[in-house]
């Protein structure tokens, strides 16, 4: 294959410290980088940052660039900067993470850069965005479909939505999952045994159902302590909340950005609860069967798609209850669940996935796509009929608690990607 310039647009960039584009941006670009294309990612640079910034990583050319500190502005305004980077230094190929980011395409398309947006889940669902944020993102979404030369969707479900929604098709190009068998020496730097906890790694956002997670728990009978690994930059009054719900069998690490000690934490946990609900294929649940750990998981075809009968499904907390007790009631049962689902982590491989967004590079060069593109006409889907998350009540009366600082119409077409 021909040497390619790729340039990945629209996240925090690398080194990978926070979501799921920022893991796909460093291990789908470090792996094009290794079959010799030419990758460059945009990445926004932080207020605080002490030192130089590295001019590479894992082999991938970076150009940092700043943002606009709010949230509503920071991502939008940093792929602003980077597209107008883009425009004067010529790239073969542009791919756009975040929805969010299509009212830039046109400029994109104005200059002939060929590009692909990697839409993600339904982001107009998040409870943190207001109405007018919402009105926003269900905008954005028609303006990908209708502005970018290929979709990208991590999940069959978000293929599926599309679809209904717009008759738009979509690549399919998931995740990967790390396969990892660490030992368990770090456990005790935070009193832990293995087998001894269940765990929850989070952001602290409604939809991610963390309080849901605490009060099942709590109401319950498990005997062995919730450890909860997460914080949220913009949700103070959310993490008031799930404070307030715990009682003292439940543990607050906040952020966690020691991946040993995180993968440890995965590999050995009694089991691993998911609450994550409008997202499409999340890498936290991926490494979490990549671990082996035994998945309960709050219950939409997201996460279904990926854990598959390997794991338990919650909707409300009385069912977080009875998934906990069940676990410990029967640890030998729970330890074959968490070996099915590693099982089930072998379909989806890294490698894999860079050779499927390669193939989708290269077309989107060749310019072999179709060149009539949907409308963005949005129709009525079964989405529209499950409203978001309501914003959280306030939280129970009583002392506050330590609340931990903030860290930083076709079916898809089916490209190499590891899909079960």
């Amino acid at each position: 294959m021909d040497r390619l310039r790729i340039a990945m647009v629209g996240t925090r960039g690398v080194p990978a410290r926070y979501g799921g584009f920022e893991t796909a941006v460093e291990e789908v670009g470090r792996r094009l980088a290794d079959r010799g294309h030419d990758v460059v990612v945009y990445c926004r640079t932080a207020p605080d940052a002490a030192g130089p910034r590295p001019a590479e990583h894992l082999g991938m050319r970076l150009v940092h660039l700043p943002a606009a500190r709010r949230r509503a502005l920071e991502t939008l305004s940093h792929t602003a900067l980077s597209v107008q980077h883009l425009l004067t230094h010529r790239t073969d190929v542009a791919l756009v993470f975040n929805a969010a980011n299509a009212p830039l395409l046109p400029l994109l398309r104005a200059a002939r850069i060929p590009v692909a947006t990697h839409v993600d889940g339904l982001e107009w669902k998040r409870a943190k965005w207001g109405p007018a944020g919402r009105r926003y993102y269900r905008a954005a979404e028609a303006l990908a479909v209708r502005w970018s030369d290929v979709l990208i969707a991590d999940a069959q479900g978000i293929a599926d939505y599309y679809r209904d929604a717009f008759a738009a098709p979509t690549t399919l190009l998931t995740y990967g999952a790390p396969r990892i068998r660490p030992g368990a020496h770090r456990l005790a730097e935070v009193g832990l045994e293995p087998r001894g906890y269940h765990l929850v790694v989070a952001r602290f956002e409604p939809e991610n159902h963390v309080d849901l997670v605490v009060e099942g728990y709590v109401a319950g009978a498990a005997t062995r302590p919730l450890v909860v690994v997460g914080s949220a930059p913009y949700s103070d009054a959310y993490t008031r909340r799930v404070h307030a719900l715990a009682d003292d069998r439940v543990r607050f690490l906040g952020g966690v950005w020691d991946q040993e000690l995180l993968d440890q934490l995965y590999a050995h946990a009694c089991t691993y609860l998911h609450g994550h609900s409008v997202g499409g294929t999340n890498p936290s649940l991926l490494r979490a069967i990549g671990a082996g750990a035994a998945v309960t998981a709050f219950d939409v075809d997201f996460n279904r798609e990926v854990v598959g009968e390997s794991g338990r499904w919650f909707r409300t907390p009385a069912d977080v209850a009875r998934a906990t007790e069940a676990a410990e009631a029967d640890p030998a049962g729970t330890l074959r669940a968490g070996e099915r689902a590693r099982e089930r982590a072998a379909a989806y491989d890294w490698d894999e996935v860079a050779a499927g967004y390669e193939e989708l590079a290269a077309r989107l060069a060749g310019r072999r796509f179709p060149r009539r593109r949907p409308s963005g006409r949005r129709r009525p889907t079964a989405a529209d009929d499950l409203p978001p998350p309501p914003p959280p009540p306030p939280p129970a009366a009583g002392p506050a608690a330590d609340v931990p600082a903030p860290a930083p119409a076709p079916e898809a077409e089916r490209l190499p990607a590891g899909q079960p």
